[in-house]
């Protein structure tokens, strides 16, 4: 077994990476690398290529990140570590289908090596949560936790199993009359610059910040990405409230939510929302509503999670942990 890192000059690697990840039985878009590298400059790329006989059998998505710590008696120490990704909301070991649980382990005590071997103190690993697999890929979580890897961090996020959705709360279903009454209507638009005028105004009034992704990066990242889908509620032509979809093989996750007054008036939210829940997407097995969580996942917005749980999900979990190479 050998480990290497992903060369991003390399066309080869590029091709092998991307057909591997798309053959994977854990991957997702989010690790193709025309999605991870349209931030590249942010991040210290040290993404991971695991060959056996000589054939690509995992890749790990990866950056390093240096930090400079000083101990109880002043001396200031130089910590390396690999993240699994900084750049997305998950990534860790992406999987062959052919691996099991005994060679997932031998991948996890080769790669600390190599990181031992290569300056790094830490691994911080950011599962790809259950909902995402096409087949059970847990074997990673099993493999650290025998290496004696820590939780890190935790965050809820709030998901709908359409074969066992609960029932939509009361609240919902009055706005979605209210909607209907309104005649507010549902389409696909590539209209990003819109929608992005009313959710940057939402984040800046609610929470003082800015979406993760600018204008032009999301709309770079739709023309790559088939998955990503823009949906907008309008009242005449007015476009009052809109959800970016990222589409994955089992779950359709909503990244970008945003409304305006007039819309949380008339329900128009809650119209789309329930329209993509239950026919848009209604073949994928999950709809995620992305984390409540903020404060490394220390804090639980209460009233957030509460509205979405109405729409009939609950919670699952995205999970950090650490692994000492030392």
């Amino acid at each position: 077994m050998v480990i290497q890192r992903y060369q991003p000059e390399s066309p080869e690697h590029f091709v092998q990476w991307n057909q591997f990840v798309r053959e994977s039985r854990n991957g997702t878009f989010l690790f193709d690398r025309n999605y991870m590298d349209y931030h590249a400059t942010r991040f210290y790329d040290f993404s991971l290529m695991v060959m056996s006989e000589n054939k690509l059998i995992a890749v790990i998505p990866a950056n390093r990140v240096t930090e400079k710590n000083e101990d109880n008696a002043g001396e200031v120490k130089t910590i390396n570590k690999l993240i699994t990704h900084g750049g997305l909301t998950f990534g860790g070991l992406v999987m062959s289908e052919k691996l099991g649980a005994v060679q997932v382990l031998a991948i996890f005590e080769h790669l600390r090596e190599y990181l031992r071997d290569h300056d790094f103190q830490t691994l911080v690993y950011k599962a790809v949560p259950h909902i995402y697999h096409r087949v059970p890929s847990e074997d990673d979580m099993y493999a650290l936790h025998r290496l004696g890897a820590n939780k890190l961090r935790m965050d809820v996020s709030t998901t709908i199993m359409q074969s066992a959705r609960l029932p939509l709360a009361k609240g919902r279903k009055h706005a979605m009359t209210k909607a209907h009454k309104a005649h507010v209507t549902i389409k696909q638009t590539n209209d990003y610059a819109s929608f992005w005028q009313i959710l940057t105004s939402n984040l800046q009034k609610q929470h003082a910040t800015q979406p993760t992704h600018s204008l032009d990066e999301i709309s770079l990242l739709a023309t790559r990405f088939g998955q990503i889908q823009l949906w907008m509620a309008y009242l005449g032509d007015k476009p009052v409230a809109g959800v970016v979809i990222y589409a994955y093989d089992q779950v359709a996750h909503t990244q970008y939510i945003a409304s305006t007054d007039e819309s949380r008036e008339i329900g128009a939210l809650d119209m789309l929302l329930e329209h993509l829940i239950t026919a848009e997407f209604a073949h994928k097995p999950y709809v995620n509503f992305g984390i409540s969580t903020t404060n490394a996942g220390l804090h639980l917005n209460a009233g957030l999670i509460a509205q979405k749980e109405m729409f009939g999900g609950r919670s699952t979990v995205l999970q950090w942990l650490e692994l000492s190479c030392i």
